[in-house]
């Protein structure tokens, strides 16, 4: 199922995410360079086996970039806490059934330890329509839990999360201000290299 328009000039980069503040995050990213970018076909479920990040956006890379016959950017990432032994980590996704309730659950869970150190992880894997890889990075954001969410920007657990020396949380912060210091971005100035060879 080849998505590409044969109109539409441009190269298209599917984003394999069905979460829209995240295909969001990366049209905005790649706002700069040359390609269509969209997020992937509904109905598309791939199941992320995988023990690390890296592994997870490897397996959604692939099954999407061969499902849709274009190039795939996948992203896995998730947040690490420290006192709950690295949980939720790669089961970030999955802690609950909304946000909120992940939210919930986790300063739940922390409430007992008095040690909030955390950190976001973000792995991205470029594949091609073939479904080989082409590119694999990894950035990290690390940080602190706070007592209580704040800010309503962002998603996920960003009204939990505090990088360090910043004092404010991912959803506190602006979109520019954001991108210099999170894990995501991180991760992807590490892509552009290898980027700009494909677009």
């Amino acid at each position: 199922m080849n998505l590409h328009l044969e109109s539409n000039a441009l190269p298209t980069l599917v984003i394999a995410s069905s979460n829209q503040g995240k295909v969001d995050e990366f049209k905005r990213l790649l706002s700069n360079y040359p390609a269509l970018v969209i997020g992937q076909p509904v109905g598309i479920e791939v199941e992320e086996t995988g023990k690390r990040f890296i592994d997870n956006a490897r397996l959604k890379a692939i099954a999407v970039a061969e499902h849709t016959g274009e190039m795939t950017l996948a992203d896995d990432s998730g947040l690490c806490v420290e006192a709950l032994g690295g949980a939720p980590g790669v089961h970030s996704s999955r802690y609950a059934n909304s946000d909120r309730e992940r939210v919930s659950r986790l300063l739940n869970e922390l409430e007992i330890f008095s040690n909030r150190s955390a950190f976001f992880l973000a792995a991205l894997c470029l594949a091609a329509p073939n479904g080989k890889v082409l590119l694999e990075v990894e950035g990290r954001c690390d940080g602190f839990i706070t007592i209580e969410p704040r800010g309503n920007d962002g998603f996920g657990y960003d009204p939990i999360f505090m990088p360090k020396a910043t004092g404010m949380t991912f959803a506190e912060m602006g979109f520019d201000e954001k991108q210099r210091i999170s894990h995501r971005a991180i991760a992807f100035r590490k892509l552009i290299p290898g980027l700009k060879n494909f677009f």
